[in-house]
């Protein structure tokens, strides 16, 4: 048993480094803490993101209140490709991205359960260009690039009250580092020149934070063999720290576009202020029957309008509250079947559309995908492999669209870790 325990912190600690990676390429990471990567584990995304029910052997790293409903110690791991096509008004171009999106384990204590492990909460990945011409043909061109990400480890807890109602909560420590570059030059169209020297400033974002987590989930058997599934989770309001720095320098091009440094750059002391991570309270209601179906709906409700940007220069941009809606379910013809496989595969579908809260040049970036997936058992353990076809923004007033495919694949392994020694 101590030898599993030691793998499981060997794999989160691998596990930062597959976090570290560049994991998106939306322009709208620029904004807030970037892009937010983590929907649940693979199979609640495969239905929506729907996360109302515990497993005795499946994670929901959505709602802590899952944990104490494990009888099996379980190890979960998934990862995703992200495949993007991103358009305005005159360009298409393509993008794709492969991550690693959560490492984590739950243990079984009789009433009680915990869990804990790494995931992804945002992600920053973008390369923005910006051309403008004035009336004495002086083009001005402004590039912005991005990077980096916020990862959470979380240690949670969770109580069966009874076999109805439990209880659970996450505390959540989250930490990364964003660095955005911004380079700026000006050519003289008529002589096809420099008309200066450009500038690059360079920043970098050190965040670290609490966060917490608050679920309860609740079932209860009715009628005709069908049961009735409740989930609530809560997230107070969390401000995160930054502690920021930033270099100047400036550069210059040659004649074949390669980029030098004129001067070395300079540090510029600017005050570090902290980054809020608005309150969130998810409802979930569904029905279904026992190993066989289930259908359900779950609505969000975030204080996105209290978000704020690292890169305060953004006065095109706003934040309003937001909402987020789920429906989705599973089905599985006969869980128990002997002679067929197919018979036992858990089919999943589901349906999300997020409000978003960020607001650009009077647009509300929407987002909505169609989910789809298959979990494959493998004993006491299972493959979810997940497909979504979604859609973000608009290309309205200047702005990018993105229509976007993901597979995801995630592993579940459970197994008995305490077990008690016979001795003849």
């Amino acid at each position: 048993m101590t030898k599993k325990i030691v793998l499981s912190f060997t794999l989160l600690v691998t596990g930062l480094l597959g976090f570290s990676q560049e994991n998106t390429s939306s322009p709208y990471s620029y904004y807030g803490l970037g892009d937010v990567r983590f929907r649940g584990t693979h199979d609640a995304r495969a239905m929506g993101g729907l996360n109302i029910t515990g497993d005795s052997i499946s994670l929901n790293l959505q709602n802590p209140a899952s944990y104490s409903r494990l009888y099996l110690t379980t190890f979960a791991v998934g990862g995703s490709s992200n495949f993007n096509n991103l358009k305005n008004n005159t360009t298409t171009e393509q993008a794709q991205r492969t991550s690693l999106d959560y490492l984590a384990v739950g243990i079984p204590m009789g009433k009680f359960g915990a869990s804990f492990g790494l995931i992804p909460y945002s992600a920053v990945g973008y390369k923005i260009n910006l051309r403008t011409t004035d009336e004495n043909n002086i083009l001005r061109n402004r590039q912005l690039l991005g990077s980096g990400n916020v990862n959470n480890f979380f240690v949670g807890g969770a109580y069966n009250y009874n076999q109805h109602l439990s209880f659970g909560f996450n505390i959540e420590y989250n930490f990364g580092v964003i660095n955005n570059t911004s380079k700026q030059t000006m050519f003289d169209l008529n002589t096809n020149t420099i008309v200066q020297l450009g500038t690059k400033e360079e920043n970098s974002y050190n965040i670290s934070g609490f966060s917490y987590n608050l679920g309860i989930l609740f079932n209860k058997k009715i009628q005709n063999n069908l049961n009735l599934y409740s989930s609530l989770t809560y997230r107070p309001k969390s401000e995160f720290k930054t502690n920021k720095t930033r270099n100047l320098s400036l550069i210059a091009f040659d004649n074949l576009g390669n980029e030098f440094q004129v001067t070395e750059p300079v540090e510029i002391e600017i005050p570090d202020e902290n980054i809020v991570l608005p309150s969130k309270l998810s409802l979930g209601f569904g029905i279904g029957k026992t190993n066989t179906w289930m259908l359900g709906s779950e609505i969000s409700f975030s204080n996105s309008s209290k978000q704020n940007n690292l890169f305060i220069e953004n006065s095109n941009s706003t934040y309003k509250n937001s909402q987020r809606y789920t429906i989705g379910g599973y089905y599985i013809p006969k869980y128990d079947s002997f002679n067929s496989y197919l018979s036992r595969v858990v089919y999943r579908a589901g349906f999300r559309y997020d409000t978003n809260g960020l607001v650009i040049n009077n647009q509300t970036i929407n987002d909505y995908g169609m989910n789809f997936g298959l979990g494959l058992p493998l004993g006491v353990s299972k493959i979810d492999v997940g497909f979504e076809f979604g859609k973000r923004g608009t290309t309205s007033s200047g702005l990018i669209q993105e229509n976007y495919f993901n597979l995801s694949i995630g592993l579940s392994l459970s197994d008995k870790w305490f077990k008690k020694t016979l001795i003849d």
